[in-house]
């Protein structure tokens, strides 16, 4: 045999072992015959979806085409990021005062409700004036008015927890207090749909405990900057001005909207709200995001 001959059949050899090797990685990364694409199987990429290439894993034994989801890793969750563990809320030793990066906007909280008696009269002017407040009630007030407690998240407040019965949560046991924070976490869940991203201690009293229990259910602990002291019921005017005098970008405003005669929270809130506007100030609230 001719040299020229011999070169020309081992070209023809080659060829054909790469063509063999082609069709082999065709038949592997092959789509399903068009009779099944009216429904994409599970697994399937969606219309629009980067393709996957490069699975991980041995080849197919034999070289006839295979369904799309029989090579990929098991399990499949889809063509977005992976997901991330949801995040740990940490465990602070102090409650939070203030809120940065607010620009200047205050964010206004009401305690101790819902009360039928003053929470829709507080309800009523937010939303005239097209504004969110942040809502810390209490499991025993907002058990016994769900209504309410729906109206604040339909109208987009912020709904924290402020334990179930109010009580010194210093003076309490550890498994009193979980108690106490829990149970109403339990009940907003389950009446709003989405468990509170906020905690407030009553009357400020806070401890290691408070925090970790806090921590260990999501929740972010917040204090405020300006008290109305409103509380002591010490007259409309005075409300007002201690809340137009404290305004400050990132303040936290604290009033109630139960736990006493609070009809002058009320009247208050219906007046320096439209100040605060006029001034320049946005009403805010702040947004956590449970991943």
């Amino acid at each position: 045999m001719k040299k020229d001959q011999m070169v020309s059949r081992r070209r023809v050899l080659l060829g054909g072992a790469v063509v063999l090797a082609v069709a082999g990685q065709v038949g592997l990364y092959a789509v399903e015959p068009t009779a099944n694409r009216g429904a994409p199987h599970k697994g399937a990429p969606t219309p629009g979806a980067p393709a996957r290439t490069g699975a991980a894993g041995p080849p197919p034994r034999t070289r006839q085409p295979v369904r799309a989801s029989s090579y990929r890793l098991q399990p499949l969750t889809g063509y977005g990021p992976p997901r991330r563990a949801p995040l740990r809320t940490p465990v602070r030793r102090a409650p939070i005062l203030s809120l940065s990066g607010l620009g200047r906007r205050m964010v206004l909280t009401f305690d101790d409700g819902p009360d039928p008696r003053y929470t829709p009269g507080i309800l009523s002017t937010l939303r005239r004036h097209d504004v969110r407040a942040m809502f810390f009630v209490c499991g025993g007030m907002a058990a016994a008015n769900k209504d309410l407690l729906r109206e604040m998240a339909d109208d987009g407040h912020v709904i924290g927890n402020h334990t179930w019965s109010h009580p010194l949560l210093t003076s309490l046991s550890r498994s009193a207090v979980r108690d106490e924070i829990e149970s109403t976490s339990e009940l907003i869940e389950k009446t709003v749909g989405e468990p509170p991203l906020w905690f407030r201690a009553p009357y400020g009293a806070w401890n290691r405990s408070t925090f970790q229990i806090g921590a260990e259910l999501g929740m972010e602990p917040l204090a405020w900057t300006v008290d109305t002291e409103d509380w002591t019921t010490p007259g409309t005017g005075t409300i007002v001005t201690r809340v137009i005098d404290g305004a400050a970008p990132g303040v936290v405003v604290l009033s109630h909207d139960a736990g006493g005669d609070r009809s002058q929270s009320v009247a208050a809130l219906r007046r320096y709200l439209p100040d605060l506007l006029k001034e320049g100030y946005g009403i805010t609230v702040p947004r956590r995001r449970r991943i």
